[in-house]
C-alpha cells in the first residue's frame, strides 16, 4: 500500500498534556477578503491571540464554529463542522487549515493529524458553490481567485505534509466526499473509507473540471476509472474507492470507532507512521469481507469494460459512440451515455485532455495548471449557468454553450491549457519553495 512506502525513523517523542482547541468561524472578517492580493494567500496571517481556547476539560463547540480541533495523545483531531452544509469548505476554513498544518508541522508535541466530518452524513461535500456563484457574478464578495489560490496551496501542503515533517495525516473519509473534500483528503498519508462513503468529483455537472489535484489523483486511479469518474461526475462507494486506488483502507463503523479509540491510547515510538499503520490494519475490514466493488464487476479479468470504452478515444463523442455498442453491461452503458449528455460539452472535452495528460505531471504542476484552467472557466459562461441550474434555481436544465459536443472546437479546448503567466509569475510559482 502506498502509505507503507515512506515509513522512516524519526526523533524520540516527548509527552505533553491533553488540550483541546476550538477554532472560531470568524478567523477572517468577510470585508477583508476583497482586500487580499493573490500573494497574500502565501503569507497567510497568524491566528489572532485568543482564537485558541485551551482547557484540561471536555469542551463543546459553539454553533458558529466551522472547524473544531482537539489535541489528544499528541494527535490533532480536525473536524469540519458545518453538518447542515454537508461540511462544505469556506474561504475562512481554508485559511485556518493552512495555518494549522503549518503549526502542526513544526510543533514537536504533535505526532499525527486526523481529519473527519461532523454529523452522520458527510466528511466534506466540497467548496461553497453558492459563494463561488456570488463572487463570479458580482453579487457577493469577490473572492474566487483568492479562494482557489488558497485551496490549491493547502492541497499541496497536505500532499507534502508527511514528507516534510514525518507526521502521518489520516483522513477518515466516511460519508459524502466530493470536490474540495477530495482535495483535503487525497493528499493524506492514509485514506480510510467505510460503509457510508459516497465519493465523487461532480464538477462537470456544473460546468467545471475536476480540480483540487484531480489531474493528479484521477490520472493515477486504476485503469480508466479516473477518466470515467472525472467525465461522468458519478458517485462511487467505499469499496469502489479502494478499488480505484482513491482510498487505502476500508473500515466498518465499528472498526473506525476502534481505530479512533486506539489512536487516543497509542503508545508512540520513534516510528510514528508504522505505529498508525499497525493500528489501522488491525481495525480495517478484511479484504474478503469488503463489499464487492461495483466498478470491479466491469472487469472480469478477460475484458475491462471501462478500458474498452474510455481509453485511447479521440473525443468524448467517440467514447459515447463506443458505449452505445456495449452488450455485456448494456444498462450500465446506457446510463453513462445519458449522464454524459447532461454535462457541459466543453468541460467534458477539457476534462478528458486534463486527465489523459496528467499521469506524468507532479502534484505541483497539476495544481498550477488547474489554477490556469480555473481562470479560463471564469471567462466561460458554463460555470455560472451550471451553478444556476443545479444549485440556485434548481431547474436542472443548464443551457450549455456550445450545446453539443460536435460544436466544441480544438481552439476552445486549447484555451484552457494556454499559459496565462510566465512560470516565475504564476500565482502558485512558489509551492515548492514553501513546502518542498
Amino acid at each position: 500500500m502506498r502509505f507503507l512506502k515512506n515509513v522512516n525513523r524519526f526523533g524520540k517523542i516527548s509527552k505533553t498534556s491533553i488540550t483541546k482547541r476550538v477554532f472560531s468561524q470568524n478567523f477572517l472578517e468577510a470585508s477583508s477578503l476583497q482586500r487580499l492580493s493573490i500573494n497574500d494567500t502565501f503569507n497567510h496571517p497568524k491566528v489572532p491571540d485568543g482564537i485558541f481556547r485551551r482547557s484540561q476539560t471536555q469542551m463543546t463547540s459553539l454553533p458558529s464554529d466551522e472547524i473544531i480541533v482537539e489535541i489528544r495523545n499528541h494527535i490533532a483531531f480536525l473536524t469540519f463542522n458545518r453538518p447542515s452544509a454537508l461540511n462544505a469548505i469556506t474561504f475562512e476554513m481554508l485559511q485556518t487549515m493552512r495555518h494549522l498544518f503549518d503549526e502542526w508541522a513544526s510543533d514537536n508535541s504533535i505526532h499525527a493529524v486526523v481529519s473527519m466530518g461532523s454529523g452522520e452524513k458527510a466528511y466534506c461535500a466540497g467548496g461553497d458553490v453558492r459563494g463561488l456563484y456570488n463572487s463570479i457574478t458580482g453579487t457577493g464578495p469577490l473572492v474566487h481567485e483568492h479562494f482557489f489560490a488558497t485551496e490549491y496551496t493547502l492541497n499541496y501542503q497536505m500532499h507534502r505534509f508527511f514528507k516534510n515533517c514525518g507526521k502521518p495525516y489520516i483522513a477518515m473519509i466516511d460519508g459524502i466526499v466530493m470536490g474540495g473534500g477530495m482535495g483535503v483528503s487525497q493528499g493524506a498519508t492514509l485514506r480510510i473509507v467505510g460503509d457510508r462513503t459516497k465519493m465523487a468529483m461532480p464538477e462537470t455537472k456544473i460546468g467545471l473540471f475536476p480540480d483540487v489535484g484531480g489531474t493528479y489523483f484521477l490520472s493515477r486511479a486504476t485503469g480508466a476509472t479516473g477518466l470515467y469518474l472525472g467525465l461522468t461526475s458519478n458517485v462511487i462507494n467505499g469499496a469502489d474507492a479502494k478499488y480505484a486506488k482513491l482510498a487505502d483502507l476500508y473500515m466498518s463503523r465499528e472498526g473506525q470507532t476502534q481505530f479512533l479509540a486506539g489512536l487516543s491510547t497509542i503508545q508512540w515510538t520513534e516510528h510514528t507512521l508504522a505505529d498508525v499503520v499497525l493500528l489501522a490494519k488491525e481495525c480495517a475490514t478484511a479484504e474478503s469481507d469488503i463489499p464487492v466493488a461495483p466498478l470491479s464487476m466491469l472487469n472480469d479479468g478477460q475484458r475491462d469494460t471501462l478500458a474498452v470504452h474510455f481509453e485511447n478515444k479521440p473525443s468524448v463523442q467517440a467514447i459515447i459512440d463506443s458505449l452505445k455498442t456495449e452488450t455485456h453491461h448494456a444498462d450500465w452503458a446506457k446510463k453513462v451515455v445519458h449522464d454524459l449528455k447532461l454535462r457541459s460539452p466543453t468541460l467534458l472535452e477539457v476534462t478528458k485532455h486534463q486527465i489523459e495528460t496528467g499521469a506524468k505531471m507532479n502534484i505541483a504542476d497539476c495544481l498550477r495548471r488547474e489554477y490556469n484552467m480555473m481562470m479560463q472557466v471564469f471567462d466561460h459562461a458554463d460555470v455560472v449557468e451550471g451553478i444556476r441550474a443545479l444549485v440556485i434555481d434548481k431547474d436542472n436544465h443548464p443551457k450549455w454553450f456550445p450545446a453539443k459536443l460536435k460544436d466544441v472546437t480544438p481552439a476552445m479546448i486549447e484555451a484552457y491549457f494556454k499559459p496565462r503567466w510566465a512560470p516565475d509569475d504564476h500565482p502558485l510559482a512558489n509551492l515548492e519553495t514553501l513546502y518542498g
